[in-house]
Protein backbone atom coordinates (compact mmCIF):
# COMPACT_ATOMS: atom_id res chain seq x y z
CA UNK A 1 0.00 0.00 0.00
CA UNK A 2 2.86 2.38 0.88
CA UNK A 3 4.47 1.74 -2.52
CA UNK A 4 1.17 2.46 -4.25
CA UNK A 5 0.68 5.69 -2.29
CA UNK A 6 4.22 6.79 -3.13
CA UNK A 7 3.48 6.09 -6.78
CA UNK A 8 0.31 8.17 -6.63
CA UNK A 9 2.23 11.01 -4.94
CA UNK A 10 4.89 10.90 -7.66
CA UNK A 11 2.23 10.79 -10.37
CA UNK A 12 0.51 13.86 -8.88
CA UNK A 13 3.74 15.86 -9.04
CA UNK A 14 4.61 14.59 -12.51
CA UNK A 15 1.14 15.51 -13.76
CA UNK A 16 1.52 19.06 -12.46
CA UNK A 17 4.90 19.54 -14.08
CA UNK A 18 3.90 18.02 -17.43
CA UNK A 19 0.66 20.01 -17.48
CA UNK A 20 2.22 23.35 -16.63
CA UNK A 21 5.86 22.93 -17.70
CA UNK A 22 6.41 25.57 -15.05
CA UNK A 23 10.19 25.83 -14.83
CA UNK A 24 9.29 29.48 -14.55
CA UNK A 25 11.99 32.04 -13.82
CA UNK A 26 11.24 34.77 -11.32
CA UNK A 27 12.31 37.51 -13.70
CA UNK A 28 8.81 37.43 -15.21
CA UNK A 29 7.83 39.96 -12.53
CA UNK A 30 9.12 41.32 -9.24
CA UNK A 31 9.45 38.73 -6.49
CA UNK A 32 8.19 35.51 -8.02
CA UNK A 33 4.81 36.75 -9.22
CA UNK A 34 3.94 35.62 -12.73
CA UNK A 35 2.04 37.58 -15.36
CA UNK A 36 1.21 34.72 -17.70
CA UNK A 37 -2.58 34.74 -17.88
CA UNK A 38 -2.81 35.82 -21.53
CA UNK A 39 -0.95 36.70 -24.71
CA UNK A 40 -3.25 39.70 -25.12
CA UNK A 41 -2.18 41.13 -21.78
CA UNK A 42 1.49 40.44 -22.45
CA UNK A 43 1.31 42.49 -25.68
CA UNK A 44 0.20 45.60 -23.75
CA UNK A 45 2.32 45.04 -20.58
CA UNK A 46 -0.97 44.12 -18.86
CA UNK A 47 -2.12 47.74 -18.99
CA UNK A 48 -5.88 47.84 -18.43
CA UNK A 49 -6.01 44.08 -18.11
CA UNK A 50 -8.54 44.03 -15.25
CA UNK A 51 -11.23 45.66 -17.41
CA UNK A 52 -10.56 45.50 -21.17
CA UNK A 53 -12.23 42.09 -21.50
CA UNK A 54 -11.28 41.34 -25.10
CA UNK A 55 -11.30 37.59 -24.33
CA UNK A 56 -12.02 35.14 -21.50
CA UNK A 57 -8.56 35.54 -19.91
CA UNK A 58 -9.79 38.72 -18.18
CA UNK A 59 -11.37 36.56 -15.46
CA UNK A 60 -7.85 35.81 -14.19
CA UNK A 61 -7.49 39.51 -13.31
CA UNK A 62 -11.06 40.53 -12.44
CA UNK A 63 -14.03 38.18 -12.02
CA UNK A 64 -16.50 41.09 -12.38
CA UNK A 65 -15.43 41.58 -16.02
CA UNK A 66 -17.18 38.31 -16.92
CA UNK A 67 -20.40 40.38 -16.88
CA UNK A 68 -19.19 42.07 -20.09
CA UNK A 69 -19.71 38.83 -22.07
CA UNK A 70 -23.03 37.79 -23.62
CA UNK A 71 -21.70 34.58 -25.22
CA UNK A 72 -19.72 31.60 -23.95
CA UNK A 73 -16.04 32.51 -24.33
CA UNK A 74 -12.97 30.27 -24.36
CA UNK A 75 -9.27 31.21 -24.40
CA UNK A 76 -6.33 28.82 -24.67
CA UNK A 77 -2.79 30.15 -24.47
CA UNK A 78 0.84 29.37 -23.86
CA UNK A 79 3.73 31.60 -22.71
CA UNK A 80 7.37 31.01 -23.59
CA UNK A 81 10.06 32.56 -21.37
CA UNK A 82 13.80 32.93 -22.05
CA UNK A 83 15.64 34.27 -19.04
CA UNK A 84 19.19 35.51 -18.60
CA UNK A 85 20.40 35.55 -14.97
CA UNK A 86 24.05 36.27 -14.20
CA UNK A 87 26.42 37.10 -11.35
CA UNK A 88 29.44 39.36 -11.84
CA UNK A 89 32.15 40.54 -9.42
CA UNK A 90 31.36 37.47 -7.33
CA UNK A 91 33.69 36.67 -4.44
CA UNK A 92 33.18 33.61 -2.22
CA UNK A 93 34.91 33.08 1.13
CA UNK A 94 34.53 29.76 2.91
CA UNK A 95 36.16 26.50 4.05
CA UNK A 96 37.62 25.80 0.60
CA UNK A 97 38.50 29.44 -0.15
CA UNK A 98 39.64 31.20 3.05
CA UNK A 99 41.29 34.00 1.02
CA UNK A 100 38.36 34.40 -1.37
CA UNK A 101 37.57 32.83 -4.75
CA UNK A 102 35.90 33.93 -7.99
CA UNK A 103 32.16 33.23 -7.86
CA UNK A 104 30.89 34.62 -11.17
CA UNK A 105 28.18 32.78 -13.07
CA UNK A 106 26.97 33.40 -16.62
CA UNK A 107 23.54 31.82 -16.88
CA UNK A 108 21.32 30.59 -14.06
CA UNK A 109 18.28 31.09 -16.31
CA UNK A 110 16.90 29.10 -19.23
CA UNK A 111 13.76 28.46 -21.29
CA UNK A 112 10.36 27.58 -19.85
CA UNK A 113 6.75 27.17 -20.96
CA UNK A 114 3.52 28.12 -19.12
CA UNK A 115 0.06 27.31 -20.56
CA UNK A 116 -3.31 28.67 -19.45
CA UNK A 117 -7.02 28.13 -20.10
CA UNK A 118 -10.06 30.31 -19.30
CA UNK A 119 -13.77 29.79 -20.02
CA UNK A 120 -16.77 32.03 -19.25
CA UNK A 121 -20.44 30.91 -19.33
CA UNK A 122 -23.09 33.67 -19.29
CA UNK A 123 -26.21 32.29 -17.56
CA UNK A 124 -28.50 35.20 -18.44
CA UNK A 125 -28.21 38.98 -18.72
CA UNK A 126 -27.37 39.21 -15.00
CA UNK A 127 -25.22 36.20 -14.05
CA UNK A 128 -22.09 34.58 -15.50
CA UNK A 129 -19.81 31.85 -14.19
CA UNK A 130 -16.30 30.88 -15.22
CA UNK A 131 -13.36 28.58 -14.60
CA UNK A 132 -9.67 28.84 -15.39
CA UNK A 133 -6.33 27.14 -14.86
CA UNK A 134 -3.08 29.09 -14.81
CA UNK A 135 -0.24 30.09 -12.48
CA UNK A 136 0.25 33.23 -10.37
CA UNK A 137 3.58 32.31 -8.79
CA UNK A 138 6.78 30.55 -9.79
CA UNK A 139 10.55 30.88 -9.60
CA UNK A 140 13.53 28.86 -10.76
CA UNK A 141 17.27 29.44 -10.64
CA UNK A 142 19.76 26.66 -11.25
CA UNK A 143 23.49 26.93 -10.48
CA UNK A 144 25.45 23.85 -11.52
CA UNK A 145 28.56 22.36 -9.88
CA UNK A 146 30.84 24.94 -11.54
CA UNK A 147 29.43 27.66 -9.27
CA UNK A 148 31.60 28.44 -6.28
CA UNK A 149 29.39 28.85 -3.25
CA UNK A 150 26.63 26.31 -3.82
CA UNK A 151 25.25 26.81 -0.30
CA UNK A 152 24.01 30.17 -1.67
CA UNK A 153 23.03 29.01 -5.17
CA UNK A 154 22.16 25.44 -6.08
CA UNK A 155 18.61 24.76 -7.27
CA UNK A 156 15.56 26.85 -6.36
CA UNK A 157 12.37 25.67 -8.08
CA UNK A 158 8.95 26.82 -6.82
CA UNK A 159 5.84 26.28 -8.95
CA UNK A 160 2.13 26.86 -8.48
CA UNK A 161 -1.05 25.80 -10.22
CA UNK A 162 -4.17 27.95 -9.73
CA UNK A 163 -7.63 26.49 -10.37
CA UNK A 164 -10.13 29.35 -10.32
CA UNK A 165 -13.93 29.17 -10.05
CA UNK A 166 -15.78 32.50 -10.24
CA UNK A 167 -19.16 34.19 -10.74
CA UNK A 168 -20.24 37.70 -11.73
CA UNK A 169 -23.44 39.70 -11.29
CA UNK A 170 -24.53 42.75 -13.31
CA UNK A 171 -26.24 45.18 -10.92
CA UNK A 172 -27.23 47.67 -13.62
CA UNK A 173 -25.91 49.20 -16.85
CA UNK A 174 -22.95 50.76 -15.01
CA UNK A 175 -21.99 48.41 -12.19
CA UNK A 176 -20.97 44.75 -12.12
CA UNK A 177 -19.38 42.73 -9.32
CA UNK A 178 -17.67 39.35 -9.16
CA UNK A 179 -16.01 36.89 -6.80
CA UNK A 180 -14.23 33.58 -6.95
CA UNK A 181 -12.17 31.00 -5.13
CA UNK A 182 -8.61 30.00 -6.00
CA UNK A 183 -7.46 26.46 -5.29
CA UNK A 184 -3.66 26.64 -5.28
CA UNK A 185 -1.38 23.64 -5.61
CA UNK A 186 2.28 24.41 -4.94
CA UNK A 187 5.38 22.28 -5.34
CA UNK A 188 8.94 23.24 -4.41
CA UNK A 189 12.42 21.83 -4.71
CA UNK A 190 15.41 23.41 -2.95
CA UNK A 191 18.97 22.05 -3.05
CA UNK A 192 22.06 23.51 -1.36
CA UNK A 193 25.45 21.90 -0.63
CA UNK A 194 28.43 23.08 1.42
CA UNK A 195 31.94 21.96 0.48
CA UNK A 196 34.13 21.85 3.61
CA UNK A 197 37.12 20.42 1.75
CA UNK A 198 37.22 16.90 3.18
CA UNK A 199 33.52 16.30 2.53
CA UNK A 200 30.40 17.83 1.03
CA UNK A 201 27.50 18.55 3.37
CA UNK A 202 23.87 18.67 2.25
CA UNK A 203 23.00 22.09 3.60
CA UNK A 204 19.43 21.84 2.30
CA UNK A 205 17.47 19.35 0.21
CA UNK A 206 13.70 19.79 0.18
CA UNK A 207 11.09 18.25 -2.09
CA UNK A 208 7.64 19.40 -0.94
CA UNK A 209 4.11 20.07 -2.14
CA UNK A 210 0.71 21.14 -0.78
CA UNK A 211 -2.66 22.85 -1.30
CA UNK A 212 -4.18 26.13 -0.12
CA UNK A 213 -7.37 28.07 -0.85
CA UNK A 214 -7.64 31.79 -1.58
CA UNK A 215 -10.31 34.07 -2.98
CA UNK A 216 -10.78 37.10 -5.21
CA UNK A 217 -13.23 40.01 -5.45
CA UNK A 218 -13.84 42.50 -8.26
CA UNK A 219 -15.94 45.34 -9.57
CA UNK A 220 -16.42 47.05 -12.96
CA UNK A 221 -17.85 50.51 -13.58
CA UNK A 222 -18.90 51.34 -17.16
CA UNK A 223 -19.17 55.07 -17.72
CA UNK A 224 -20.26 54.34 -21.31
CA UNK A 225 -19.32 51.90 -24.07
CA UNK A 226 -15.94 53.59 -24.59
CA UNK A 227 -14.89 54.20 -20.97
CA UNK A 228 -14.78 51.77 -18.07
CA UNK A 229 -12.84 51.06 -14.89
CA UNK A 230 -12.03 47.88 -13.01
CA UNK A 231 -10.92 47.12 -9.46
CA UNK A 232 -9.91 43.70 -8.16
CA UNK A 233 -8.43 42.09 -5.05
CA UNK A 234 -6.83 38.65 -4.75
CA UNK A 235 -6.28 37.11 -1.33
CA UNK A 236 -3.39 34.63 -1.33
CA UNK A 237 -3.07 32.27 1.66
CA UNK A 238 0.05 31.06 3.37
CA UNK A 239 0.99 27.90 1.50
CA UNK A 240 1.84 24.90 3.67
CA UNK A 241 3.83 22.29 1.78
CA UNK A 242 4.96 18.93 3.11
CA UNK A 243 7.67 16.45 2.20
CA UNK A 244 11.12 15.17 3.12
CA UNK A 245 13.55 17.92 4.13
CA UNK A 246 17.30 17.49 4.75
CA UNK A 247 19.25 20.19 6.58
CA UNK A 248 22.94 19.79 7.41
CA UNK A 249 22.83 16.07 6.55
CA UNK A 250 19.87 15.43 8.89
CA UNK A 251 16.66 14.28 7.14
CA UNK A 252 13.15 14.86 8.49
CA UNK A 253 10.40 12.88 6.77
CA UNK A 254 7.06 14.61 6.22
CA UNK A 255 8.32 18.00 7.40
CA UNK A 256 6.21 21.10 6.70
CA UNK A 257 7.42 24.36 5.13
CA UNK A 258 5.41 27.59 5.14
CA UNK A 259 5.53 29.99 2.20
CA UNK A 260 3.82 33.37 2.51
CA UNK A 261 2.17 34.34 -0.77
CA UNK A 262 1.19 37.98 -1.39
CA UNK A 263 -2.26 39.51 -1.67
CA UNK A 264 -2.77 41.63 -4.81
CA UNK A 265 -4.97 44.62 -5.63
CA UNK A 266 -5.33 46.19 -9.09
CA UNK A 267 -7.03 49.24 -10.57
CA UNK A 268 -7.43 49.47 -14.35
CA UNK A 269 -8.94 51.87 -16.83
CA UNK A 270 -9.83 51.64 -20.52
CA UNK A 271 -10.74 54.59 -22.79
CA UNK A 272 -11.48 54.35 -26.49
CA UNK A 273 -11.18 57.75 -28.12
CA UNK A 274 -14.56 58.64 -29.63
CA UNK A 275 -14.92 58.23 -33.41
CA UNK A 276 -11.32 56.94 -33.76
CA UNK A 277 -9.54 53.60 -33.95
CA UNK A 278 -7.43 54.32 -30.87
CA UNK A 279 -7.73 53.37 -27.21
CA UNK A 280 -5.54 54.01 -24.16
CA UNK A 281 -5.48 51.90 -21.02
CA UNK A 282 -3.56 51.65 -17.77
CA UNK A 283 -3.16 49.65 -14.56
CA UNK A 284 -1.77 50.15 -11.08
CA UNK A 285 -1.15 47.00 -9.06
CA UNK A 286 -0.18 46.57 -5.40
CA UNK A 287 1.49 43.32 -4.34
CA UNK A 288 1.77 42.50 -0.61
CA UNK A 289 5.20 40.92 -0.66
CA UNK A 290 5.80 41.74 3.02
CA UNK A 291 4.05 38.42 3.70
CA UNK A 292 7.17 36.71 2.33
CA UNK A 293 9.27 37.32 5.43
CA UNK A 294 10.83 33.94 6.14
CA UNK A 295 10.68 30.34 4.97
CA UNK A 296 9.85 28.29 8.06
CA UNK A 297 10.12 24.58 8.81
CA UNK A 298 8.23 22.71 11.52
CA UNK A 299 11.26 20.56 12.30
CA UNK A 300 14.15 23.04 12.12
CA UNK A 301 12.71 26.55 12.32
CA UNK A 302 13.78 29.30 9.93
CA UNK A 303 15.19 27.93 6.67
CA UNK A 304 15.73 31.31 4.96
CA UNK A 305 15.09 34.96 5.81
CA UNK A 306 13.85 37.26 3.04
CA UNK A 307 12.12 40.31 4.63
CA UNK A 308 10.56 41.44 1.37
CA UNK A 309 8.53 44.64 1.12
CA UNK A 310 5.16 45.48 -0.41
CA UNK A 311 5.57 46.75 -3.95
CA UNK A 312 3.76 48.30 -6.94
CA UNK A 313 3.76 48.14 -10.69
CA UNK A 314 2.50 50.76 -13.12
CA UNK A 315 1.62 50.09 -16.74
CA UNK A 316 0.40 52.18 -19.66
CA UNK A 317 -0.70 50.87 -23.06
CA UNK A 318 -2.37 51.69 -26.34
CA UNK A 319 -4.53 49.76 -28.82
CA UNK A 320 -5.06 50.51 -32.50
CA UNK A 321 -8.10 48.84 -34.11
CA UNK A 322 -6.66 48.80 -37.62
CA UNK A 323 -9.59 47.05 -39.32
CA UNK A 324 -11.94 44.10 -38.81
CA UNK A 325 -9.04 41.67 -39.23
CA UNK A 326 -6.14 43.25 -37.31
CA UNK A 327 -5.82 44.81 -33.85
CA UNK A 328 -2.42 46.17 -32.77
CA UNK A 329 -1.29 46.92 -29.21
CA UNK A 330 1.72 48.08 -27.22
CA UNK A 331 2.56 48.82 -23.59
CA UNK A 332 5.13 49.75 -20.97
CA UNK A 333 5.38 48.68 -17.32
CA UNK A 334 7.59 49.80 -14.46
CA UNK A 335 7.79 46.93 -11.98
CA UNK A 336 9.28 47.64 -8.55
CA UNK A 337 11.52 45.17 -6.72
CA UNK A 338 10.18 43.27 -3.72
CA UNK A 339 13.59 42.97 -2.07
CA UNK A 340 14.72 45.54 0.46
CA UNK A 341 17.75 45.34 2.77
CA UNK A 342 18.04 41.55 2.28
CA UNK A 343 19.13 40.48 -1.21
CA UNK A 344 19.65 37.01 -2.61
CA UNK A 345 21.83 35.06 -5.02
CA UNK A 346 19.27 32.26 -5.40
CA UNK A 347 16.25 34.56 -5.97
CA UNK A 348 17.67 37.71 -7.61
CA UNK A 349 15.31 40.67 -7.89
CA UNK A 350 15.38 44.30 -9.06
CA UNK A 351 13.21 47.09 -10.42
CA UNK A 352 12.29 46.15 -14.00
CA UNK A 353 11.01 47.76 -17.16
CA UNK A 354 8.66 46.00 -19.58
CA UNK A 355 8.64 46.91 -23.28
CA UNK A 356 5.71 45.13 -24.93
CA UNK A 357 3.95 44.73 -28.26
CA UNK A 358 1.38 42.43 -29.82
CA UNK A 359 -1.52 41.92 -32.20
CA UNK A 360 -4.78 40.05 -32.72
CA UNK A 361 -5.70 38.40 -36.01
CA UNK A 362 -9.46 37.87 -36.33
CA UNK A 363 -10.47 34.81 -38.34
CA UNK A 364 -14.09 35.86 -37.88
CA UNK A 365 -16.25 37.83 -35.43
CA UNK A 366 -16.13 34.91 -33.02
CA UNK A 367 -12.62 33.50 -33.49
CA UNK A 368 -9.13 35.02 -33.24
CA UNK A 369 -5.51 34.39 -32.39
CA UNK A 370 -3.33 36.68 -30.27
CA UNK A 371 0.43 37.18 -30.19
CA UNK A 372 2.31 39.11 -27.52
CA UNK A 373 5.98 39.74 -26.75
CA UNK A 374 7.85 41.57 -24.00
CA UNK A 375 11.48 42.39 -23.40
CA UNK A 376 12.01 42.70 -19.67
CA UNK A 377 15.03 44.75 -18.61
CA UNK A 378 16.38 44.41 -15.06
CA UNK A 379 19.01 46.32 -13.11
CA UNK A 380 22.30 45.44 -11.46
CA UNK A 381 21.86 44.67 -7.76
CA UNK A 382 24.64 44.30 -5.18
CA UNK A 383 24.24 41.14 -3.11
CA UNK A 384 25.88 40.09 0.15
CA UNK A 385 25.01 36.86 1.99
CA UNK A 386 26.66 34.90 4.77
CA UNK A 387 26.38 31.78 6.91
CA UNK A 388 28.31 30.73 10.02
CA UNK A 389 31.06 29.26 7.80
CA UNK A 390 31.02 31.26 4.56
CA UNK A 391 30.03 34.43 2.75
CA UNK A 392 29.49 35.68 -0.79
CA UNK A 393 29.28 39.08 -2.47
CA UNK A 394 28.51 39.96 -6.07
CA UNK A 395 26.25 41.74 -8.51
CA UNK A 396 23.17 40.03 -9.93
CA UNK A 397 21.41 40.95 -13.17
CA UNK A 398 18.28 39.43 -14.70
CA UNK A 399 16.68 40.11 -18.11
CA UNK A 400 14.03 38.13 -19.99
CA UNK A 401 12.25 37.70 -23.30
CA UNK A 402 8.60 36.63 -23.07
CA UNK A 403 6.53 35.45 -26.06
CA UNK A 404 2.93 34.22 -25.93
CA UNK A 405 0.26 32.96 -28.32
CA UNK A 406 -3.42 32.45 -27.59
CA UNK A 407 -6.56 31.25 -29.35
CA UNK A 408 -9.96 32.64 -28.36
CA UNK A 409 -13.46 31.70 -29.48
CA UNK A 410 -17.00 32.76 -28.63
CA UNK A 411 -19.86 30.29 -29.01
Amino acid sequence: MRTRMQGLHLFKKSLLVSTLSLSVMQVNAAGFQLNSQSATGLGRAFAGDAVIADNASVMGRNAAAMALFDKTALSLGVNFLKTDISISDGVYTGPTAPSGANSNYDDAGGVSVSPNIHVIFPINDKFAIGANLYSNFGTRTDFDNSFTGSEFGGLTDVKSLNLGLAASYRINQQWSVGAGIDIIYGVGELKRTLDIGVAEITALDADVDGFAVGFNLGAVFELNKNNRFGLSYHYSPELEVEGDVTRNNVTTEDDSLYLGLPDMAEFSGYHRIKDTKYAVHYSVQWIGWSSFDTLESDATGTVSTYKWKDTMHFSLGGTYYLNETWTLRTGYMYDMSAQDEVTSISVPDSDRQWFSGGFTYHFSESSNVDFGATYLLGKNVSVSESTALSSITGTTHADALLIAVQYSHEF
